[in-house]
């Protein structure tokens, strides 16, 4: 089983939905806080606009190894998010995938009901928002748009698709540079194509790139793709001398970045700065009963990384319990105090 999509996910039948904790984002916080208020002992509800668990990860780098998660010298990106929500699974969280959280309010007895933009509606004791940052939208190869879907590609989710392609990267960042290594050992060939002769990739991972023999074009655009029910074809462009190359290409990468928006969460009155959710040292947001925790938060000295996030979501739900019965003590003991 596949733990990236074959988790259990409400179905419509039930537009209503009931629970302690309601958890904004199922990437790798999201996934812990999941697990978190499981072992806490509340019910939790964990929605994302996202079709599968693991945010960005499963997106954009689910073959990548991560090399900064405490205890894991190296965890390829697929296999956290599995290991993630199998952490999770005993405590039987509700998976909302695929849903966007669109309006915030509170009912008679101050309890926040979040709904969703397919109907169903929330009700919770209290709101963690792990939303990473925020919706994220591929920037566009101007060129390339009519075939998406037919040859372009955003994300490479299964390398093993393109195994005996040619194919063409499209940027000069981590997840060009990402995608080229990883499919160099599958693919028939792979270019990258950049358009300076600078790049934001981490000179580590360029270096590997030119170690496995991938041909790299500066200064460089594509400038037409060609093909009838598939690409076939691609035209690369000079920016300086404007002399053009075809080069055969059935799978084209484009790695060009991507646009953040917050979305609807901008209108839930929430105190931002620079498009983050300002939060204090409890990870509690200005709106009652609503937390956030991960990257989509800001608070002086604040250090954006996966390991971070783990330390914030874990403060975020001891709080939110507190406020959902004041009678509970605020830290419940270490995991290794319990029974089996």
């Amino acid at each position: 089983m596949s733990l990236l999509s074959d988790v259990p996910v409400s179905t419509d039948e039930s537009r209503r939905i009931e629970t302690d904790v309601l958890i904004i984002g199922a990437g790798p916080a999201g996934l812990y806080g999941a697990y978190y208020a499981g072992f806490r002992g509340l019910r939790v509800a964990v929605m994302d606009v996202l079709p599968q668990c693991g945010g960005q990860i499963s997106a954009m780098y689910p073959e990548k190894p991560i090399f900064d998660i405490a205890g894991f010298p190296a965890v390829r990106g697929r296999d956290l998010v599995d290991s993630l929500v199998a952490q999770a699974e005993p405590y039987e969280p509700v998976y909302l995938l695929g849903h966007r959280a669109v309006e915030l309010s509170h009912d008679a007895d101050g309890r926040p009901v979040v709904r969703g933009d397919q109907g169903i509606t929330v009700h919770a004791g209290a709101v963690v928002v792990t939303g990473g940052v925020g919706t994220f939208t591929p920037r566009p190869l101007p060129a390339g748009e009519a075939f998406l879907g037919r040859g372009q590609v955003y994300f490479v989710p299964r390398p093993a698709d393109h195994a005996d392609r040619d194919v063409l990267v499209v940027g000069g960042g981590d997840s060009a540079f990402d995608w080229a290594v990883t499919l160099a050992p599958l693919a028939r060939s792979v270019r990258i194509v950049h358009r300076t002769d600078r790049f934001r990739a981490h000179r580590a991972t360029v270096d590997k790139a030119r170690a496995l023999g991938i041909d790299i074009l500066v200064d460089s655009e594509v400038s037409a793709l060609h093909g009838a029910a598939h690409l076939e074809r691609v035209e690369i462009r000079h920016r300086v001398d404007r002399t053009a190359r075809v080069f055969p290409v059935q799978t084209l990468v484009t790695a060009l970045g991507f646009k953040a928006d917050l979305g609807p969460l901008q209108n839930w009155g929430l105190t931002l700065r620079a498009r983050r959710i300002a939060v204090d040292t409890r990870m509690a947001t200005n709106v009652p009963r609503v937390f956030a925790a991960g990257d989509i938060t800001d608070y002086p000295g604040k250090v954006r990384l996966i390991a971070v996030g783990f330390g914030e979501v874990a403060t975020a739900v001891n709080n939110a319990a507190t406020v959902i019965d004041p009678e509970a003590q605020l830290f419940p003991g270490h995991s290794t105090d319990k029974e089996d």
